[in-house]
């Protein structure tokens, strides 16, 4: 990949003081979204798809949770209107659109005028083009288990509000790269996106293999308990902020658990609630996380631990500061995780997603 992120070493190496974690380690790897300019080549989040000429674009003919009434920004709108807010300067002139911008925005005005004086369709008249989500090549990520002779996943979502939990609704594609010929030039857009926060902005990734442990609400209460002992803390010799003395437990959930942001594999990020396990509707097998789609790379101040070494600078700036917690400009549920979770045994076997 053309830039590299490195994840800090960790506060404190947990093993050590509680060796009972080690055989709970899991294998990750963070993706560490920004902002650029992918090609239909690199593994990317809310670029273009290697999407064969001949095969149909995925549409969504779900239900949606909102009705059409035609006032929402097309995903175009979103991001021009982005591009204009990152141009602001509080001491420059207003920003404007370039020659080019302005005429992509001009084509969608005519395309929105068409649309309301046609009147809007029902959902289940109109399918909606999905948008993608994200695109991950082996080579890149070789913590994927593709099917086959696969070496291409590709990830897509409607972005609308579905039931249940108000959620976009998602598909997954694996494919050999290798066997894909022309690729779809232009493919559909939908005509609006429900919320700004599902249209992803076009960003490259610098994937980085860590090692995770559970999130404490993955633990056997005994577990749980344990690490709320000050004293094993202290007998380890561990280094920990005073702020954590009452309950050093939330030093391990924060710092030294599952790492927050974009990530393939490793443990859940669950808060919004239990541990919910997830089973194959073909085989009943437990599935297992593939992809965290994160709203936020780090969840506050406490969590900068995990912010990469190369982003410090732009961590502490208040201009920079989103380009590094939130380069994707995604948001899913109120501010959370959506996690894509797939068959252990059969990749083929239907998905199922969860918000957290």
């Amino acid at each position: 990949m053309s830039f590299v992120r490195t994840t800090p070493p960790r506060p404190v190496e947990v093993t050590a003081v509680f060796p009972e974690l080690a055989p709970l380690a899991r294998p990750a790897i963070r993706l560490h979204p920004r902002q650029g300019s992918p090609s239909v080549r690199d593994s990317s989040v809310g670029g273009p798809l290697l999407w064969p000429a001949g095969e149909s674009w995925p549409h969504c003919e779900d239900t949606h949770l909102h009705v059409d009434t035609g006032f929402r920004e097309s995903p175009t709108e979103v991001r021009l209107r982005r591009t204009l807010s990152s141009r602001w300067s509080p001491d420059g002139p207003a920003p404007t659109l370039t020659p080019e911008e302005e005429a992509l925005k001009e084509r969608y005005a005519v395309r929105l005028a068409e649309r309301l004086e046609a009147g809007p369709p029902a959902p289940a008249e109109c399918p909606v083009p999905m948008l993608p989500v994200a695109q991950l090549y082996l080579r890149d990520v070789p913590l994927l288990r593709p099917p086959g002779q696969a070496d291409l996943l590709q990830i897509l979502w409607c972005p609308y509000e579905h039931d249940p939990y108000c959620k976009p609704a998602t598909a997954l594609f694996w494919r050999s790269a290798e066997e894909v010929g022309d690729v779809l030039a232009a493919p559909p857009e939908p005509y609006e996106a429900d919320y700004p926060g599902y249209v992803p902005e076009p960003c490259l990734l610098a994937p980085e293999a860590i090692t995770e442990y559970p999130n404490s609400l993955d633990l056997s209460p005994e577990l749980q308990q344990m690490l709320e002992d000050r004293n094993r803390w202290q007998a380890a010799g561990a280094a920990m902020d005073s702020s954590y003395a009452e309950y050093p437990g939330d030093f391990y959930s924060i710092h030294l658990a599952d790492a927050p942001g974009w990530k393939v594999g490793g443990w859940p990020p669950w808060g919004r609630t239990d541990p919910n396990p997830r089973y194959c509707t073909v085989c009943e097998a437990q599935m297992i996380p593939l992809l965290t789609i994160a709203s936020f790379e780090s969840n506050g101040d406490e969590s900068l631990t995990w912010v990469p070494e190369e982003d410090h600078a732009a961590a502490s700036s208040r201009y920079a500061h989103r380009d590094v917690s939130q380069p994707t400009q995604v948001e899913v549920g109120s501010t959370d995780n959506m996690q894509i979770y797939v068959c252990p045994t059969s990749p083929e076997h239907p998905h199922t997603d969860l918000i957290q």
